[in-house]
């Protein structure tokens, strides 16, 4: 009965034959310089967008008009003391925003008591956009530098706190236990348990309210602001420059790149034990 059936049975289909990739574009994926590959194709859309018009001139500025652009401020010394006057408020309000969230996070992450009580507010606080509390600031602060650094530490403030908290919260209890056996003091135990186990977490919030906070000191320098990178477009914007409103939105994006990677970094480099672990 077997050798019937074996005899009646279909023919058996070869499997479909995949195509072997193209050499050169498996490699160039694999290279470092695929990471460009991207900005290529938008600059090249860029340029076929104002060589074939496909916007007003005077709309879309040419990749080449924005270079000439930001030569010319950068000769007469407007674009360096924006940018720097923008930094400068950057590392302000992070630097305030950041220490804050950081030692309040671990506050709340250790006190399942004042967690239980101010959470709530917390969760309401964080929720609330930063670009909507800009008119709140202006009327608490006015103007001036205070404005701008208090915006961008709200900003990063909320971001750290919550990842430092949760970070806590999710910390094994082998840990305090064994902290309790060897009778770890409240100081022990933050400084030998807490803090290095909350390092991955704490580095990835400031990475994230790095970025946040630069987009919100660019948007609150829009709205008011009589010097900053926010304040050169929206100057432009009024003068119908907008070359120089192009510039600035490039330079916002490379800036925050910029400092995406640095942090990026910066955590691999702190981080190298835990891979070094890994790979024993």
């Amino acid at each position: 009965m077997t050798s019937l059936v074996n005899a009646i049975a279909l023919p058996r289909v070869p499997a479909p034959v995949r195509a072997a990739p193209i050499p050169w574009l498996r490699r160039f994926v694999r290279s470092r310089w695929s990471v460009w590959a991207s900005p290529l194709a938008l600059l090249l859309l860029w340029t076929a967008a104002t060589t074939f018009e496909w916007m007003p001139a005077h709309i879309l500025m040419s990749p080449w008009q924005v270079l000439l652009t930001a030569a010319d401020l950068a000769e007469s010394g407007e674009l360096g003391q924006h940018l720097g006057i923008s930094l400068f408020r950057l590392l302000a309000g992070f630097g305030l925003g950041a220490s804050a969230g950081l030692a309040f996070g671990v506050v709340l992450g250790l006190s399942p008591g004042l967690r239980s009580y101010v959470d709530p507010t917390f969760n309401v606080l964080r929720q609330l956009p930063t670009v909507a509390l800009i008119p709140l600031f202006i009327l608490l602060f006015g103007i001036g530098e205070s404005f701008k650094v208090f915006i961008v530490a709200k900003a990063s403030f909320f971001i750290v706190a919550l990842a430092v908290h949760d970070a806590i919260r999710n910390l094994s209890q082998r840990y305090f236990e064994v902290a309790h056996v060897y009778c770890f003091s409240r100081w022990q135990r933050i400084r030998l348990i807490v803090l290095p186990a909350i390092v991955p977490a704490a580095l990835t919030g400031m990475r994230i309210a790095l970025s946040r906070s630069w987009m919100v000191l660019v948007g609150a320098e829009l709205l008011a602001a009589d010097s900053g990178l926010g304040q050169m477009m929206e100057m432009g914007r009024q003068m119908f420059r907008l070359d120089v409103v192009m510039v600035g939105v490039v330079l916002t994006g490379v800036i925050g790149f910029g400092l995406d990677r640095a942090c990026h970094a910066l955590e691999a480099r702190l981080m190298r034990w835990k891979r070094n672990g890994e790979s024993i």
